[in-house]
């Protein structure tokens, strides 16, 4: 498993002084960036071949949120390609090795030409050195939003939503599905499932529907059609 240090910063952390749930999906797309370019398959190897990996879903489970100055080491293994499809898992341990946090990602690779899918090649297969699937409880890929739910205020996508693909990062997605809901809501599991791309100028619209410990929050297009819809799913206080 590839993996990096790091210590969390004043800047990722909330009121409270623990590291936000965007703070820590980005040590995560960091790590897998990381790799990616140790290994020679980073984001110049793709560019020069009009490619792009583009996320299908995120499955992340927090055992707890850090705080201030704690050490952390957050590591990724890819564990699977077929097709076009990648499979990517994520941790991050505390100064103890205790898990902070498990995650499951699905990835499509694309023709940034077409932005159809296009076969993994056997060079990166054997450039990421494929392990063992992390041990966790894995949720399924699609998320089933509940009918009906509360129409909010549009969002429109600024320039500081967008990533080096020049559309809104999986992590911004997140970002803004979180704005909606409750106050005090700890997030013990955030699901995501990406639909399609959102650039500079689209106009998102949220619905959201609140069952109390899981919330859904879909961002969709003026016809209902949804860019991405995420699932939170609540415990107690986090500590």
């Amino acid at each position: 498993m590839y993996k990096f240090e790091s210590r969390i910063r004043y800047s990722e952390t909330d009121s409270e002084g623990k590291l936000t749930m965007a703070s820590l999906i980005n040590y995560m797309q960091d790590c897998s960036i990381f790799h990616s370019e140790d290994v020679g398959l980073g984001l110049e190897y793709l560019a020069d071949r009009h490619l792009v990996w583009v996320l299908s879903a995120w499955q992340i489970v927090v055992e707890r949120y850090p705080r201030l100055g704690e050490k952390v080491v957050t590591g990724t293994q890819p564990y699977d390609m077929k097709g076009f499809i990648g499979y990517r898992n994520f941790a991050i341990w505390d100064e103890k090795g205790e898990y902070v946090a498990k995650a499951n990602s699905v990835w499509s690779l694309l023709d940034t030409r077409t932005y159809r899918p296009v076969a993994i090649s056997e060079e990166m297969v054997q450039g990421y050195t494929l392990g063992e699937r992390l041990d966790m409880e894995y949720a399924p890929r699609k998320i089933a939003v509940p009918p009906g739910g509360c129409i909010m205020e549009p969002l429109v996508v600024k320039r500081n939503h967008l990533d080096t693909n020049h559309h809104v990062n999986n992590q911004q997605f997140i970002d803004m599905a979180i704005d909606y809901l409750p106050k005090g809501f700890c997030i013990r599991q955030v699901r995501a499932e990406y639909k399609k791309q959102a650039f500079l100028d689209d106009v998102l619209v949220p619905r959201v529907a609140d069952q109390g410990d899981r919330v859904f929050v879909a961002l969709e297009d003026a016809q209902g059609a949804a860019y991405v819809t995420v699932e939170c799913l609540g415990g107690e206080r986090c500590m």
